[in-house]
């Protein structure tokens, strides 16, 4: 009465239809971890502040970044994307970001750690308006799970200043 394709037919839906279960199931543990994700930057030295020939401000800094982000893993939790942006406005724009540096976390035992590094994009803006500029350092993560819709958030770093003259 009923042939194998039929019964090969009902066992793959049925296996797919429980896997479907499982992967809502496990999306929707994510919803009751609360991280609590912690931060320190400091830059260490500016090492060139230069007014380029078109005219645009350049910055080289060396950073010092420790961080924990443990909290960000569950058993959902694929990888982390964390970049560091400086953040800062002028008369132009109300919010000027410019990634400096980032990375992949690919395993808990990798989310808590300290580097000491040259910004890894080029801090450039287009015009002269860093000489003693306050600015924010901006820890920005993005949560990809193995199965359910990818988590962001940022912890803010406020309070760094570029200095007055280049150098």
């Amino acid at each position: 009465m009923h042939s194998v394709s039929y019964r090969a037919n009902a066992l793959v839906t049925f296996s797919l239809t429980i896997l479907a279960f499982i992967c809502a199931i496990a999306s929707l543990t994510d919803n009751f971890n609360s991280p609590s994700p912690t931060a320190n930057v400091q830059i260490l030295n500016v090492n060139r502040f230069q007014k380029r020939p078109n005219g645009d401000d350049e910055v080289a800094l060396t950073l010092d970044i420790s961080a924990d982000l443990q909290s960000l893993f569950t058993w959902n939790t694929k990888q982390v994307f964390v970049f560091l942006a400086a953040e800062y406005s002028t008369p132009k724009n109300s919010l000027n970001q410019v990634s400096l540096w980032d990375g992949i976390i690919p395993t808990r035992d990798n989310a808590k750690f300290t580097i000491k590094a040259y910004n890894k994009y080029k801090f450039i803006d287009q015009g002269s308006n860093l000489r003693g500029r306050d600015f924010n350092l901006t820890l920005h993560w993005h949560v990809m799970p193995k199965t359910g819709k990818m988590f962001a958030d940022k912890l803010v770093l406020p309070g760094f200043r570029l200095p007055e003259s280049y150098r």
